[in-house]
């Protein structure tokens, strides 16, 4: 039997921009084994895993090459892009899925995706020794969520010339490490993401991210709803909104390509 997999840009509406995921539409549950090996083949960022419920929801999973990790926006995106475009939803009917992160849904507006996601609000902590150092900046701040580390400079400059020792990183214990600063118009704030430590050097957009930039922003700039930018060599822009202990994500899909695995 033959299982489709399919690749989507995900936060972009123009292909090979954005942040590519495979989105694998399974029959059944599988093996957390076999769906590493595929996710190690595949060789992305995330691909992601779903599978329908007898209720109508999914169950949704998500493996970098290295790992199964607990939030993916950018996969989350792709998935549901998918399943409205393969017809496993109807147009319009809201996407829900069953994560490791709780119950996660996808609604669609007009031509972009709405994302409802948990926030991970940092807390301000000190730098962590060769925090510094391996991104080669000096922050104006440093802040941890569940899962990374969120660092403020004072330039956008900074973020998008930012060339980080990749060795130095994947030894913090986190996820991930986010940079960040305000940003130019359009944009409210950008950012660039470093997860070395779970397989992918530089994330192009991280949706999962903005879970916990969005909280950031919004304390320091009094407002709820933003433009970010993700200014990663592929790029990708979002419209994020913090509504209590939640995070709207919005963004664009296409898909690139469609193949099967056999």
């Amino acid at each position: 039997m033959t299982i489709p997999i399919i690749q989507v840009d995900a936060f972009t509406a123009t292909p090979f921009h954005g942040n590519p995921a495979a989105v694998c539409v399974l029959p059944a549950a599988a093996d957390a084994a076999w769906m590493q090996q595929v996710a190690q083949e595949m060789n992305l960022s995330e691909t992601a895993f779903v599978v329908r419920r007898a209720d109508g929801d999914f169950d949704l999973r998500w493996f970098t090459p290295l790992v199964e990790v607990d939030l993916c926006g950018h996969a989350t995106l792709a998935t549901a892009h998918v399943l409205w475009q393969a017809g496993h939803l109807e147009v319009g009917a809201q996407a829900r899925f069953h994560t490791r992160s709780g119950v996660l849904t996808a609604n669609q507006d007009q031509d972009w995706i709405v994302l409802d996601f948990p926030a991970t609000p940092p807390e301000s902590v000190e730098p962590p020794p060769g925090l510094a150092h391996a991104l080669g900046i000096e922050p104006v701040a440093v802040a941890r969520s569940k899962f990374d580390y969120l660092v403020e400079v004072k330039h956008e400059s900074l973020v998008r010339h930012l060339r980080p020792n990749f060795s130095l990183l994947r030894d913090l214990p986190v996820r991930g490490i986010m940079v960040t600063s305000r940003g130019t118009e359009p944009y409210d704030f950008v950012s660039r993401f470093f997860a070395p430590a779970v397989g992918v050097d530089e994330d192009p957009v991280t949706g999962s991210a903005h879970c916990c930039l969005t909280p950031y922003w919004s304390a320091k700039l009094d407002r709820a709803t933003f433009l970010a930018y993700q200014a990663s060599p592929r790029g990708g822009t979002l419209r994020v909104e913090l509504r209590g202990d939640r995070v709207l994500l919005a963004g664009q899909a296409v898909t690139v390509l469609r193949g099967e695995l056999v």
